[in-house]
């Protein structure tokens, strides 16, 4: 821990207003006497804190009974304060341990946080022994603990008890927690089915086509039902190639359309530091790729761990930086030197010389122009904590993390998904409205967007949206003003 504390008791976790989750019950001081506990503060739209599980994670396979892991959630978003979809993102990310979720951030000030994420130790005896901010070194908290571990043990003051499991997970169904969805050249879809850890190929209508990757999470190249992802978020495709952002492996990864071979083109399966100067694409560690798209021969991604914009160049298997110091902010000016804030969406049209992205933390969508020096620019947002849901001049208009865009001409539509909506900039106008005004809802049982992450436009204009946390995609048609779910 890089912040020792003075020995004062741990404050009780398990009281009013705080809700369980993940658990049978309320994890009290006197349930928890004995063991080691690392208390995870996290909040569910931070890249940080999603990259600190694994580790996490790899504590509690070694220690099932000595450690205990709680994770504390403290939101930093309005919809965060939900906790319906605090559950739901437990399910995404796969989390195994218990957590407390804590709406009004009492925990958090009680323990003096200041930043997501955040580990804090509790000792066998129920005191606050240390606390470290960021993403901690992988093996060198490992190390600290089991040498805790050994010093609690030698002092007879550890009673393990056993593992906190979690409840089962439901099983997944056709998709689950689908996020980006992008179209073929010739027609056709292909989604990120990231919880079954799969590439889908979907026909015009919405039919399945054909499916990449075994179902369960694994970093394997091979042939197409044998090869395996690890929650892959994003897609693209040309006429040769589909590309995946392999988000839980830190990956980049080509399929072959005609074979179906899937290979790994970029990252080493570490979490990765800033990008910089051109490194052969398997020697550059990737930090958490979140979306692709390919653009002039070139293959984009969103590499939303160092808040950076990435490009991966199929001539020579390079990875370069194209936007970003690696600086979490929002600040325009020269590609390098602009400061991004885990970017997650990308769209790009042929015939111009710009890619649009979505800087989900400080709820904008920007774009990367490609002049004589690549600019980035801001269309709408101004701040890491400046969010809502208003419409009206760009100036004034609020979205809240917004995960997936589409173009369509002067037309910019967004899975502002934290609002749980589609949203249009008239990019001619300079506005912002919801698209969802006045449509008719033409299912037998018709349900709100919950968390879209990705969207996508047919070729009859129809607009396309991933209705992430409801495991489906709905079509919304401007012709006849109605949504129906399109598949599911």
């Amino acid at each position: 821990m890089t912040k020792e504390l003075p020995r004062v008791r741990a404050p009780e976790l398990a009281r009013d207003g705080l809700i369980w989750l993940n658990t049978d019950a309320p994890w009290t001081k006197d349930r928890l006497a004995g063991r080691l506990v690392i208390l995870d503060f996290w909040t569910f739209c931070c890249i940080n804190c999603l990259q600190v599980l694994p580790t996490l994670a790899r504590l509690e396979r070694r220690f099932p009974e000595e450690v205990a892991v709680i994770g504390v959630h403290s939101p930093k978003f309005q919809a965060e304060k939900d906790p319906t979809k605090v559950a739901a993102a437990i399910q995404r990310y796969g989390i195994g341990h218990p957590v407390v979720h804590d709406p009004d951030m009492r925990l958090w000030q009680e323990f003096g946080v200041r930043a997501w994420p955040t580990l804090a130790v509790i000792d066998p005896d129920g005191y606050v022994v240390g606390a470290t901010s960021g993403e901690p070194d992988p093996d060198a908290l490992e190390e600290l603990i089991a040498g805790m571990v050994a010093q609690h043990r030698a002092g007879g003051r550890l009673a393990p008890g056993g593992a906190l499991v979690a409840p089962a997970a439901p099983e997944p169904g056709r998709f689950h927690f689908p996020a980006k969805l992008k179209a073929l050249p010739e027609g056709g879809f292909v989604l990120a089915d990231a919880g079954n850890h799969q590439i889908v190929v979907l026909s015009s209508q919405g039919d399945e086509l054909v499916r990449y990757g075994s179902g369960l999470p694994g970093a394997e190249d091979g042939e197409a039902l044998h090869a395996s992802f690890h929650r892959p978020e994003g897609v693209a495709a040309d006429e040769d190639a589909i590309w995946v952002a392999d988000t839980g492996n830190h990956l980049l990864r080509r399929i072959d359309r005609a074979s179906g071979l899937v290979i790994t083109v970029a990252g080493t399966g570490q979490r990765g530091p800033a990008l910089a100067q051109p490194t052969l694409g398997l020697e550059q560690a990737l930090a958490s790729p979140w979306d692709v798209e390919v653009f002039s021969g070139a293959v984009l991604f969103c590499n939303a761990g160092t808040h950076q914009l990435g490009l991966f160049d199929p001539s020579d298997g390079s990875v370069t930086r194209l936007a970003g110091s690696g600086r979490e902010a929002i600040s325009d000016g020269f590609a390098p030197e602009a400061a991004l804030a885990q970017p997650s969406g990308l769209a790009a049209l042929a015939d111009r010389p710009v890619v649009f992205f979505a800087d989900s933390e400080t709820s904008s969508i920007r774009a990367l122009v490609f002049r004589d020096k690549p600019e980035v620019a801001t269309i709408i947002g101004t701040g890491l904590f400046d969010f809502g849901h208003v419409n009206g001049s760009l100036d004034d208009g609020r979205l809240q993390h917004p995960l997936g865009l589409a173009v369509d001409g002067p037309l910019v539509f967004v899975a502002d998904s934290y609002n749980d909506t589609v949203r249009v900039i008239d990019l001619a106008r300079q506005q912002i409205s919801d698209l969802d005004d006045g449509y008719t809802c033409t299912d037998a049982v018709c349900r709100p967007l919950n968390e879209p992450a990705g969207i996508a436009l047919d070729a009859e204009g129809a607009v396309l949206v991933v209705d992430t946390n409801h495991h489906r995609i709905l079509r919304y048609d401007p012709a006849t003003r109605t949504s129906r779910t399109w598949a599911e």
